[in-house]
């Protein structure tokens, strides 16, 4: 089964079995399923979606039968087309709309796409509004409008360019410094809209751009999560162009890492490191990133003067707890970054923005500030369980084992040590327990993760 239901959306793999596949009967079933949600929210005249794709070959199907479900509930469509994420967050508020449907499948490869869904503050929905669509889409039947009632499509592709325009106004965007860095930049755009939008920002930053995989067709020439692996030609090319950097994306542009002078990963853990450190040398305050993300961001946040914190792994726990700890920054891992003063949502566009801005005031090369970090390494592995097996009953022994140690158990099991760091999680979709570390080094972050693993092992006993 590669259809999978979760609060923030439905993702599943085109083709196959109605219900075990992101079939058109699916596609137009979930999509029903939010309009009902938005139209019980607010009884009022008019309701507006803001809808737009990525690059991937499925996205004009889906994202047909996406908006014409849509029409038929008697909502208007604002149609973005192409674009992005974070452009489609920022233009829910923008159109004053009820809600907005990405369609997406992030990082995965090309035979996915996914409904990701927003709601009027273009925000990710959370668990309760998620469920509530879940439960929707489950009812034997649903309401559509009248002939007289349909809803309609409007077209509007400028969204891109005014996302740029917005990411421009941000106070802390040095334009002038990094129009005088004269940088030159590779960029890998997966061939989705990311090489569309970032290349037309660093046009507008007055950054020279070498395009690499930047025709928005879809076709993926690699494994499109931006992991070093998967990064061969961006770094030849970098040293081939002798380029100042290069700047890498997933194919809805939430993602972003950068690779320095010598074509070497910054390390996509360390962009939101280097884009907090910028930020909170201007604008002191506090930060929050998940729990499986690195410590370098607390280290970087406490020499500001601020107050780090961890929420459970997930964008829409992050921002809930951005808010709450009333975070200026914020966001991933991943590479992804949260900066409120545009929107709470991951954003590359905003990333780049940022890191370029802080790259030319430093008037260092890439790796040179890359060196100015605390050095952390990970090792994220897996382990396979039987179904009968109680994961929650394991990871409860874990906690108990490891009681003495500073430990988190608002998503799963987090031990911390004094130097390193182990978070232990059990997959919403399969029986495995995700066992990702941090450690000074890497032989010492996988030599923690397979102790923690055997440890898992003799207690199961598998």
């Amino acid at each position: 089964m590669t259809l999978i239901k979760s609060i923030s959306g439905i993702r599943g793999t085109i083709g196959g079995q109605v219900g075990d596949n992101l079939t058109p009967i699916d596609a137009v079933k979930f999509a029903s399923a939010y309009g009902v949600w938005l139209k019980q929210q607010r009884n009022k005249e008019n309701y507006r979606v803001v809808v737009g794709r990525d690059a991937r070959i499925s996205g004009e199907m889906i994202q047909n039968l996406v908006m014409n479900t849509l029409v038929g509930l008697g909502i208007h469509v604002i149609d973005l087309g192409l674009s992005t994420t974070p452009t489609v967050e920022v233009a829910v508020p923008m159109e004053h709309a009820d809600g907005g449907i990405i369609l997406t499948a992030s990082h995965n490869p090309k035979q996915w796409n996914a409904l990701k869904l927003l709601n009027s503050k273009g925000e990710f929905l959370d668990g309760v509004e998620g469920s509530k669509i879940l439960e929707i889409a489950e009812q034997e039947s649903m309401t559509f409008s009248d002939v007289d009632s349909l809803g309609k499509i409007t077209k509007n592709q400028a969204y891109i360019d005014m996302h740029i325009d917005e990411v421009l106004k941000m106070p802390l965007v040095n334009k002038k410094a990094i129009e005088h860095a004269n940088f030159k930049v590779v960029v890998d755009g997966v061939n989705s809209t990311g090489g569309i939008a970032i290349p037309l920002l660093l046009d507008r930053l007055g950054v020279h751009t070498v395009k690499l995989y930047c025709e928005p067709n879809g076709h993926f020439p690699h494994n499109p999560e931006p992991l070093k692996e998967h990064l061969s030609d961006l770094s030849q090319m970098v040293v081939k162009e002798r380029a100042d950097l290069g700047i890498v994306v997933d194919p809805d542009v939430d993602r972003l890492a950068f690779m320095d002078e010598k074509g070497e990963m910054f390390g996509e853990e360390y962009t939101l490191v280097a884009c907090a450190d910028y930020v909170l040398s201007k604008t002191p305050g506090n930060t929050v990133s998940n729990m499986s993300s690195t410590r370098a961001l607390r280290d970087v946040t406490e020499k500001h003067g601020g107050s780090y914190q961890a929420s459970a792994v997930g964008e829409v726990n992050v921002v809930a707890l951005m808010k709450q700890n009333q975070a200026i920054i914020g966001g991933e891992g991943n590479g992804g970054i949260i900066y409120p003063e545009l929107h709470y949502g991951r954003d590359a566009l905003v990333g780049v923005a940022l890191f370029l801005s802080l790259l030319a005031e430093k008037k260092m090369t890439t790796s040179e500030l890359r060196a100015t970090y605390p050095n952390y390494f990970m090792s994220k592995k897996k382990i396979e369980l039987t179904p009968s097996l109680d994961v929650d009953a394991l990871l409860k022994i874990m906690e108990a084992k490891y009681a003495h140690e500073n430990l988190t158990t608002i998503d799963g099991v987090k031990i911390d040590f004094s130097d390193s760091w182990v978070h232990l999680r059990k997959s919403n979709t399969e029986p495995i327990i995700r066992v990702y570390t941090e450690a000074p080094s890497q032989l010492e972050a996988d030599s923690l993760a397979d102790k923690i693993i055997s440890e898992i092992k003799a207690v199961a006993n598998i």
